[in-house]
């Protein structure tokens, strides 16, 4: 009788225990299905625009920049592959980049030294247009860059009808323009690629130059109200404060002035 009992008594005891330990976290859960996939870290994508000083003599040198950026951090985030685009006009620069948040964060990092820069030989004033966050595949294969003439600034992609038509336009439909005609041409050139194509890029673009985003929409947006590399960095790195009884979210700096 007293062996039978004590069997019965542990027997919720068990259950409990069982469905305790069947239970897992989001992030595990989360971090299972990324292995799953084969995927080693999560996608990130980051589009910036920055404008380029008057003395810069050549528009390589950016390309080479970036080259040798892209190889010290594979070096140092082994792993964390790179993928995007670099597109030079003649006044500024379109730049997506795909990798790991780390990836991402240090070329945001690099953006700031550059435009704080005393000289400023490479760039002068860059904005971050958007970083989209666990993505589920990449829009690009490899990291590239292209030179693009002056011809090449003026794009079937602006929205506005007429000269100066997107200037009353609000900052978010700008953005989401620019993006558009990124996605387009990103998917395009993904659909060569499956298809085996070898058509350089510059080829393409200038077969098709309703894929490129028009150089004056570019500068419009670097005089918008949109965050600075910096700017990025220190939201990115201020802890967040929640208050239980509202909910409300604040960053650091704000709790010091209520």
């Amino acid at each position: 009788m007293a062996s039978r009992s004590h069997r019965v008594d542990n027997v919720p005891f068990t259950a409990w225990n069982s469905a305790f330990e069947d239970r897992v976290s989001l992030f595990t859960k989360l971090e299972k299905s990324q292995r799953t996939g084969g995927k080693k870290f999560l996608l990130h994508r980051l589009v910036v625009v920055a404008s380029l000083p008057q003395q810069l003599k050549d528009r390589r040198d950016i390309g080479a920049h970036y080259e040798e950026l892209n190889q010290r951090m594979q070096r140092k985030y082994q792993g964390d592959a790179i993928s995007g685009l670099l597109l030079l006009y003649p006044t500024c620069m379109l730049h997506i980049m795909e990798s790991s948040n780390e990836v991402l964060a240090c070329v945001l990092r690099d953006l700031r030294d550059m435009q704080e820069s005393p000289h400023g030989d490479l760039i002068k004033v860059s904005r971050v247009l958007v970083m989209s966050h666990d993505l589920p595949s990449r829009l690009f294969q490899q990291w590239s860059y292209e030179l693009l003439n002056v011809e090449a600034r003026v794009g079937a992609a602006s929205s506005g009808n007429t000269p100066g038509g997107d200037d009353e336009e609000d900052t978010e439909t700008l953005v989401r323009t620019v993006l558009s005609v990124v996605l387009k041409l990103g998917s395009h050139l993904l659909t060569l690629t499956n298809k085996g194509s070898k058509t350089p890029l510059g080829s393409l673009l200038d077969e098709m130059p309703e894929m490129i985003v028009p150089q004056d929409l570019l500068v419009k947006l670097l005089s918008r109200d949109l965050l600075s590399p910096q700017q990025y960095l220190q939201a990115y790195h201020t802890p967040l404060n929640i208050i239980m009884d509202s909910g409300h979210v604040f960053g650091s700096s704000q709790l010091t002035t209520v």
